[in-house]
């Protein structure tokens, strides 16, 4: 397996010396040789390396560094006399692109030139140059570098100064994004291309494919009614809890929380000024149905709401348990089913309202929040786009995009094979070897202590965990979630990937 890697240990910066020693000097006479067969740069501590691993041997090497002067800059003046200003805004340098003679293959310049664009443009460079050994000039020329200045050097040493631009490394990008794995727990990569429709939400097609979409919703939750709006899975709870502000309009509420979207939804209702207690169990605790019946014991709630798939930490909350407590003391249930609707088959029969998305475990494009109710909603005076009871009298009150209800339509034909499907793809994640703390049907949470460096490198070699979140850097960890088209074909190659990554930290 070849891989790639940022230099951080001092093993590897011994590698890097050898092979720095065996290229330019015993290879292409630029240094004296010595008895130590190393030969450590002069810019080493302003260096970044960039290596290709094969399993856990380094057998490639490039060197990144932005501090002036380049060593271009001491071959033909600064580099600004011949560059757009454009690209001089912030420049940086690339050097000692070197490959063990053995290993001088398609793949490993590839990998090396895949480090190089994703490295470089997730930095925000604006231009590279490098001194191209007019050897390989079409090496260079293949990866996007353009000559800008006339060639320099000793006739057996010469150079090509060359530069790769953010614009062209952006092409390269764009043809490795197909070939990048993501897990992120949406949007969800989509295995057919979708084009727009210009079928009008006004026709007799339209709203007969609405009416398909409502009623293969409904079939797949048990749910009574549903209504669609045009958004996201926030703006669905928006709607549901300014729907409890018209129903409720004098009555207590209590909320539950073991998470960020726990969290999110207390912040929502605080804003809809909306009167209730709440419950934090703590990040990633388990609710305490005795706390929570007590809790309902003390006062008379009208509604009881929380999170039923907590994906901040892959926590899965007991719906049909909360369901019996909520109707055993005279209160409604609402969820915020976002990330288990279409990944867990389960029912919203018991359910008042429940929340959903298009682009999470469904598999289809991002753009369509649902709102399943128990009942129709009647009457509401929150502002017309929330206004449940308007969608219902109204069916198609604002302007939804044929394309959308075409896609969920296709994905909801998965169905109800694709429960399955997630479920052995959730086993396959918890029997991996891999630091997972805690899993849901649809997500698993990762912790290591040198959990940066080994997403810096799965990013590098074009693995994506879900990982930028906030409550996920502050704790060090990072999720893999299998709602993805490709998942077994990528999940297989990230274990590889990560328990190797492991053993060179």
């Amino acid at each position: 397996m070849y891989w790639s890697k940022v230099a951080t240990t001092e093993q590897e910066f011994d590698a890097i010396a050898a092979l720095n020693y065996e290229t330019f000097v015993e290879e292409i006479p630029q240094h004296e040789q010595n008895a130590d067969k190393r030969l450590v740069d002069k810019f080493h501590a302003e260096n970044t390396y960039v290596v290709v691993y094969k399993h856990t041997e380094i057998i490639g090497m490039v060197a990144i560094r932005d501090q002036r002067p380049f060593s271009i800059d001491q071959k033909i003046g600064a580099v600004e006399g011949h560059l757009d200003e454009a690209l001089c805004k912030y420049l940086c340098e690339i050097r000692l692109l070197a490959v063990k003679k053995a290993y001088r293959n398609g793949r490993v310049f590839t990998k090396l030139a895949t480090a190089i664009y994703r490295y470089f443009y997730d930095k925000g460079y604006t231009a590279c140059v490098i001194s191209g050994t007019v050897r390989q000039e079409k090496l260079y020329t293949d990866m996007g570098y353009k000559q800008f200045a006339p060639a320099v050097g000793a006739k057996e040493a010469r150079f090509l100064p060359m530069v790769l631009t953010r614009k062209d490394s952006a092409v390269f990008r764009e043809r490795l994004r197909e070939k990048n794995a993501v897990f992120y727990p949406g949007p969800v990569a989509l295995e057919n291309e979708m084009g727009q429709s210009v079928l009008s939400h006004r026709s007799v097609q339209f709203e007969h494919e609405l009416t398909q979409m409502k009623q293969g919703l409904c079939q797949v939750t048990k749910a009574q009614c549903v209504i669609p709006m045009l958004g996201s899975g926030t703006l669905a709870n928006d709607a549901m809890l300014g729907q409890l502000k018209s129903d409720f309009p004098e009555s207590r509420g209590l909320f539950l929380s073991n998470g960020e979207f726990g969290n999110r939804l207390i912040k929502q209702a605080e804003q809809w000024n909306l009167m209730f207690d709440a419950i934090d169990f703590g990040w990633g605790q388990p609710f305490l149905l005795e706390k929570i019946e007590q809790q309902l014991q003390t006062s008379s709630y009208h509604y009881l709401v929380f999170v039923h798939s907590e994906t901040s930490n892959s926590v899965m909350n007991p719906l049909e348990q909360l369901a019996e407590l909520a109707t055993r003391y005279g209160a409604v249930l609402c969820a915020d089913c976002v990330s288990s609707f279409g990944a867990v088959d389960f029912s919203m029969e018991h359910v008042h309202y429940a929340t959903a998305s298009s682009g999470k475990a469904l598999g289809t494009i991002a753009g369509l929040a649902f709102v399943f109710c128990k009942e129709a909603p009647k009457q509401s005076e929150v502002p017309l786009y929330l206004n449940l009871p308007y969608y219902v009298e109204k069916n198609i009150p604002f302007t939804l995009p044929h394309f959308f209800v075409k896609a969920v339509n296709e994905a909801l034909q998965a169905y109800p094979e694709r429960f399955q499907v997630l479920q052995k793809r959730a086993e396959l994640v918890r029997n991996a070897d891999l630091p997972i703390v805690a899993s849901s049907p649809i997500i698993a949470t990762l912790q290591h202590e040198d959990i940066p460096k080994i997403i810096e490198t799965c990013e590098l070699n074009g693995f994506y965990l879900h990982s930028d979140s906030s409550y996920l850097k502050a704790r060090q960890s990072a999720q893999i979630s299998t709602i993805q088209p490709t998942f077994e074909r990528d999940f297989k190659k990230l274990v590889e990937l990560f328990s190797t990554i492991v053993k060179t930290l």
